[in-house]
């Protein structure tokens, strides 16, 4: 996969989303959950011949719902699944915010 259709894969997934973090200041509000954020937060090359030939990135894709929604899980699931994408996945609860949080873990192959 490329970056872009990377991109485009977490956006067919039909909510707001950012790479990261949203941009917001007092006139740009964060977007209301659900949503979705997205991230690669390292790589695992295959290396060859002193190179590395093969991009590999960790994706993390993190859906923040007001409840837990198991609906939306399983079409973000569904997308994982429609691109090729074994994934693991983890819940948690931000107090602070008041928000469910479930973490999707995949790795891409990066094609440039």
């Amino acid at each position: 996969m490329t970056l872009q259709e990377v991109s485009a894969m977490v956006e067919s997934i039909g909510l707001p989303y950012c790479y990261y973090q949203f941009k917001t200041g007092p006139n740009n509000p964060p977007p209301a959950p659900p949503f979705v954020c997205f991230f690669y937060p390292n790589s695992d090359d295959a290396m060859a011949d002193n190179i590395n030939y093969a991009r590999v990135n960790a994706l993390v894709i993190e859906l923040y719902t007001d409840d837990r929604d198991f609906i939306l899980e399983s079409q973000l699931e569904a997308v994982l699944i429609a691109h090729n994408l074994p994934y693991t996945w983890a819940e948690s609860y931000i107090d602070s915010e008041q928000m469910h949080l479930t973490t999707y873990n995949t790795e891409v192959l990066i094609n440039a």
